[in-house]
């Protein structure tokens, strides 16, 4: 599966994205299920309150991303403990304007 991720601009100074990507690549967390792994897109949202995820997603999917992750950061809040007070809206805009779309709303614990 080639995954585009989708991370908090707020986490961008703490988190290098590491644990992401690791999962990703090595077939855990959210991605245990899958049989091969390849990461086309590493993105933030763009800011709150997540203005730029649909057209960075659809990008992504230009790209060949099957499935688009929405990153721990903005679903759970790590590394911060707060998570995205938009996430619930994110989800539904994406799942609204892209019809198609697979999303994984997590990455890691």
């Amino acid at each position: 599966m080639k995954i585009g991720i989708i991370r908090c601009q707020q986490t961008e100074d703490m988190c290098a994205g590491y644990a992401c990507i690791k999962v990703a690549t090595k077939k855990k967390g959210a991605f245990s299920e899958m049989e091969q792994t390849e990461i086309v897109g590493f993105v933030s949202c763009g800011g709150c309150p997540g203005k730029k995820i649909i057209p960075r997603a659809k990008k992504m999917i230009e790209q060949g991303a099957d499935i688009i992750a929405l990153s721990s950061c903005i679903s759970k809040g790590t590394p911060i403990g707060f998570p995205c007070p938009n996430f619930e809206q994110i989800k539904k805009s994406l799942k609204e304007q892209i019809k198609d779309i697979n999303l994984l709303d997590w990455t890691h614990a």
